[in-house]
């Protein structure tokens, strides 16, 4: 009969029990905080970030006023109406901006829920809109942020910029998911707004390298172009004009009361437009600021 062994010492257990302390506090540090509902009255804007799931309040968003946005004048009232509608719980449309660089679609967003914000206000009653920004990395927490959202009675515009996916990118499925193809759809208070560069939101490349080699062309690209179908708006921006690129340079000078000759003011805008090889208003803005630096003025809204 084999030895048996000599029972555990007081000493013994004392150091099992101290290392599976140790082990049970290491697991704690390094499990995933569980997610604490977020004060949604803290402020009118958010940044999501999903591991730990949680709204971060942004108090101050960076962002001009409606009115100085120029040569947008048309996707501006229509993005403006339906983001009204959406705020007084009529049926809305997420929307796609896409187009030219600098041209002010994310601006316009921000501008937008500003201003519903402020006419909301004004009535009795109304709660505030709330926008959401996530990440174009994080776009497959998508569902997660849904479900964190569709229980609150606030009404959120949930805001992706610079919204693209590469070829080997999968996570556009979450996106279709939640826009309309999942079994539970996008909450009733919830909208999404996105900008892109790009109208279908994948590279050109890929779309044709996939037609040219799949035995049916047309539905080897469609799971992936009907993305974009998801958005019932989509709001181009297009490069401006030299007459609406000065239009926008005016119109800054006028609103932070910059006193500046006014054919000095025409010259310079044109030369700075032409060293950055663009008309934009992101161009505008660039150079206001410049402008307002040299004459040692603060830009404040």
């Amino acid at each position: 009969m084999p030895p048996q062994p000599p029972a555990p010492t007081s000493a013994d257990r004392d150091a099992l029990l101290s290392t599976l302390t140790r082990i049970a506090d290491a697991l704690e540090r390094i499990a995933p905080r569980a997610a604490t509902a977020p004060d949604l009255n803290a402020a009118d804007a958010f940044v999501w970030h999903p591991s730990p799931a949680r709204l971060d309040p942004v108090p101050k968003v960076n962002r001009v006023d409606l009115v100085l946005l120029r040569g947008i004048d048309r996707v501006r009232d229509v993005l403006a109406e339906n983001t009204e509608r959406f705020a007084r719980g009529l049926p809305a449309n997420n929307a796609l901006l896409w187009g030219a660089r600098g041209m002010g679609k994310s601006s316009l967003v921000k501008a937008i829920h500003a201003e519903t914000n402020e006419r909301l206000a004004r009535r009795k009653g109304e709660r505030s809109l709330k926008l959401v920004e996530i990440h174009r990395e994080d776009i497959e927490s998508l569902p997660a942020l849904m479900s964190l959202l569709k229980a609150d009675p606030h009404r959120f515009i949930v805001f992706c910029d610079d919204l693209s996916f590469d070829s080997d990118d999968t996570s556009y499925k979450s996106l279709k998911a939640v826009l309309e193809g999942g079994i539970e759809g996008r909450p009733q208070n919830v909208i999404f707004y996105a900008t892109s560069n790009r109208r279908h939101l994948l590279p050109r490349d890929m779309m044709e390298n996939e037609r040219s080699t799949a035995i049916n062309p047309g539905e080897a690209v469609e799971e992936k172009v009907s993305l974009s179908d998801r958005f019932g708006l989509w709001l181009g921006f297009h490069k401006c004009s030299q007459d609406e690129y000065l239009d926008m340079i005016n119109g800054y000078a006028a609103h932070f009361g910059l006193a500046y000759d006014r054919e000095r003011l025409r010259a310079e805008a044109l030369e700075w437009a032409t060293t950055r090889g663009a008309r934009s208003g992101r161009t505008a803005w660039q150079f206001v600021q410049d402008l307002a630096g040299r004459l040692g003025i603060r830009l404040e809204a």
